[in-house]
């Protein structure tokens, strides 16, 4: 079976679909953004596809595509859908798999279930998008404790922002966590800008190799 890589934020608006983008293309894989919030404009999997310029097989229907654009769970409760946690299940294909998730792991899928309980069902090992700038320290140590408490497998942190190496010495020593690198902030943002700085930042090997949180 081919690899199957969660890749989560430790907040919304880190920037973790442009880093799929740029993860499905370098692993010549299959992108899946199982819940999508919010149909205005591009969706995740739409901005996937022109980003990576992905063929129309490569990315996967969501399971839900919710009109309302907040949490899942809330979402689900306004446009009157009920979501099925115990139905998602990683899909078997023969490229890697890139899967999104909503936000950060405490993310509600409904009012009993957080994503993060589907990750650790899944088992597959997590790539931790997080800023660079203030607030990221505090945020990255609670998810990668969150990851740590259920045995989620991290293959490492991905800083997605302009420079600041103070922040990524702390992160990685106090956590132990392997730095996978960083993407900046890409102006413009396009295939071509993307798919540079992405090959410049990160290689094949840092997500194919076994991972672990030590």
């Amino acid at each position: 079976m081919s690899a199957r890589i969660i890749v989560t934020g430790t907040d919304t608006d880190i920037g973790k679909t442009v880093f799929c983008a740029g993860l499905t293309r370098l692993l010549n894989g299959t992108y899946w953004k199982p819940i999508q919030a919010g149909l205005t404009g591009e969706t995740d999997s739409e901005v996937v596809r022109r980003l990576a310029e992905l063929s129309e097989d490569r990315v996967l229907p969501e399971e839900w595509r919710l009109h309302t654009p907040a949490s899942p769970h809330y979402a689900a409760e306004r446009d009157q859908v009920v979501i099925n946690p115990g139905a998602l299940t990683l899909p078997v294909i023969e490229r890697p798999l890139i899967v999104e998730g909503a936000g950060g792991l405490m993310v509600p899928l409904t009012r009993r279930t957080l994503y993060v309980d589907v990750f650790a069902r899944w088992g597959a090992p997590v790539v931790l998008c997080t800023r660079t700038s203030l607030g990221t320290i505090n945020h990255t140590l609670l998810s990668i404790e969150a990851l740590r408490r259920r045995a989620i497998p991290l293959i490492g942190v991905a800083f997605i922002g302009d420079a600041n190496l103070d922040n990524e010495r702390v992160i990685a020593t106090m956590s132990g966590v392997r730095i996978l690198g960083r993407l900046p902030r890409l102006e413009p943002l396009s295939a071509g800008t993307l798919s540079v700085a992405f090959a410049k930042a990160f290689s094949s090997d840092m997500f194919l190799q076994p991972g672990g949180l030590q």
